[in-house]
């Protein structure tokens, strides 16, 4: 086996970020990785504290076969560190296993990243390796293929990431009936996210990963079972509010990895764009712009309140 080195990106969560490294660390596998630690820097003064706890608490951790700390020394934003972070150490080892501060994993995601890592390096479609899933409805299947990857907790390798580009300019490779299949038929949100980053109104990078993925025909491995929670969906983020519509809990017991034809599972489809009509509701756009009202009128409470403190 070829242990893939660990890349985790924290900010201003030390609660958080605890959680993470500790659910980390009881994976049998750990003791055999290179963990690097990508912390950002605070982008105002009200993250001073909260960035610093963090810093603090990393620079303690051990249980890994290296630990790399790179601190930024100015504000990068998620998506920029990410990249950054993701191609340097595609470049360096080629492959990745990628976390963020906000996810609690199951003791077997390490060994199932690195196996399935090993058992498709070879196979250009298969573009990304998910250790997370949708609370969809169960599957019956160990592991499946789906078009849309997830980035709660993922691998990929240097031959694949090599292809990513974030530029708007992927859009024009999209057809009417490509925007349809990008969005499982209208039910996943993908393409407005797009477009919400052409117009500025957000930053963000795992639409176009999708993008890259869509665009080659290149598709992602899942468990049948997830093995990553996100308890980030706590308002405390800076790019989401609270929600529960994505719990679940990781699975206690391993998953069994054997070779499965490399074709996207119709059931999984099926599961999908049932859960995202489900959570994703097409609501009339008055309602969809009362809730954006709400989600920034709780963000600048959360501000408001960390100023007070």
């Amino acid at each position: 086996m070829t242990f893939a080195p660990i890349a985790l990106f924290v900010y201003n969560r030390p609660a958080h970020t605890r959680q993470t490294v500790e659910a980390l660390q009881k994976n049998d596998l750990s003791g055999d990785s290179d963990f690097f630690i990508f912390s950002d820097a605070p982008q105002s003064h009200l993250q001073i504290e909260a960035v610093s706890e963090v810093r603090e608490y990393i620079r303690q951790i051990d249980g890994f076969k290296s630990v790399t700390i790179l601190e930024r020394e100015t504000n990068f934003g998620l998506a920029r560190s990410i990249i950054e972070g993701v191609t340097k150490l595609c470049e360096e080892y080629g492959r990745v296993i990628v976390l963020e501060d906000d996810l609690v994993i199951s003791p077997h995601l390490l060994r199932f990243m690195n196996d399935a890592l090993d058992m498709y390096e070879a196979e250009d479609q298969v573009m990304h390796i998910s250790g997370a899933t949708y609370p969809i409805e169960a599957m019956d299947d160990e592991t499946f293929f789906l078009r849309v990857p997830l980035c709660w907790g993922w691998g990929t390798w240097d031959r694949a990431w090599r292809h990513f580009n974030k530029a708007n300019d992927v859009m024009s490779k999209f057809d009417y009936q490509m925007r349809r299949d990008f969005s499982f038929n209208g039910s996943y949100h993908s393409w407005r996210q797009l477009e919400s980053n052409k117009r500025g109104l957000i930053n963000t990078w795992f639409v176009y990963w999708y993008a890259t993925l869509f665009i080659r025909g290149g598709l992602a491995l899942f468990p049948g079972r997830s093995l990553v929670k996100n308890i980030g969906m706590d308002g405390s983020g800076v790019h989401c509010g609270v929600d529960t519509v994505y719990d679940v809990e990781p699975s206690v017991t391993a998953i069994e990895l054997v070779p499965i034809p490399i074709r996207e599972s119709m059931n999984a489809v099926i599961r999908h764009e049932n859960y995202f009509r489900k959570i994703y509701p097409q609501s009339p756009l008055y309602i969809r712009g009362f809730r954006k009202v709400v989600r920034e009128m709780g963000k600048m409470i959360r501000v408001f309140r960390s100023a007070k403190g």
